[in-house]
């Protein structure tokens, strides 16, 4: 971000946060053990819209972040919604994103899409691991990887419309995938697809992908690595 700002727009991204989920109700699904839970189950306290992709964030002042970020409050409530424990999206407008930044990390999440779907999960701001109805190839691969490895090692979906579970770890550049406990990304590079001439951010937001089909999200945790 332009120098200076960095510390206003956090500020100004948590007092919108703040503002934008008055009156929802407090507390936090179980999570386990060393794990934080990203969904409280019933509100999308602790998530905020995609306002760009980070070189993009890095151009605004603290004024235009702040309005991206109003504007994207108002387009999340007609897209995103929490039903019965799950976070539902239409596929429409943009990405739902951690308000908090993670650098080195393990999340684990439940994922449903329907029949011939499509979706995934950003790491650190970047896409994407690969959520999709593709039994030819299966879920789970860094789909936007271009020297290393983007196709997953094994097929591991259930079928569409049967919860599935990813567990993802990011330690520096490099990402391992467990899909519904089978592993289908081994210790791969995820790239820069923003900046391909540069290594993946040190840090950024988790976010999940609105692509233009509904997905079903639920027991999001996080566990922060240290290094």
């Amino acid at each position: 971000m332009k120098q200076g700002v960095g510390g206003r727009i956090g500020r100004i991204a948590g007092m919108l946060v703040l503002a934008a989920l008055t009156g929802c109700h407090a507390g936090q699904s179980a999570a386990p053990e060393g794990f934080t839970s990203l969904f409280d189950g019933r509100t999308l306290k602790g998530w905020r819209p995609y306002v760009g992709s980070p070189p993009e964030v890095a151009q605004m002042d603290a004024s235009q972040y702040a309005d991206a970020l109003r504007r994207g409050f108002e387009e999340l409530k007609l897209h995103w919604s929490v039903e019965d424990g799950v976070i539902i999206t239409d596929g429409k407008g943009t990405n739902l994103c951690t308000a908090k930044d993670y650098s080195d990390f393990e999340l684990l999440i439940d994922w449903k899409i329907k029949p011939g779907g499509d979706s995934g999960i950003y790491l650190r701001g970047s896409p994407q691991v690969q959520i999709w109805d593709r039994p030819d190839i299966g879920s789970g691969g860094l789909y936007n990887n271009e020297k290393h490895p983007s196709r997953p090692l094994a097929i591991a979906d259930r079928k569409s419309g049967e919860w599935n579970t990813f567990r993802i770890l990011m330690v520096g550049q490099r990402v391992t995938v467990f899909l519904n406990d089978v592993l289908v990304v081994d210790d791969v590079v995820m790239e820069n697809y923003w900046q391909r001439d540069q290594s993946i951010y040190l840090t950024g937001a988790i976010e999940l992908q609105a692509h233009g089909d509904t997905v079903m999200f639920r027991n999001i945790y996080v566990r922060r690595i240290e290094r």
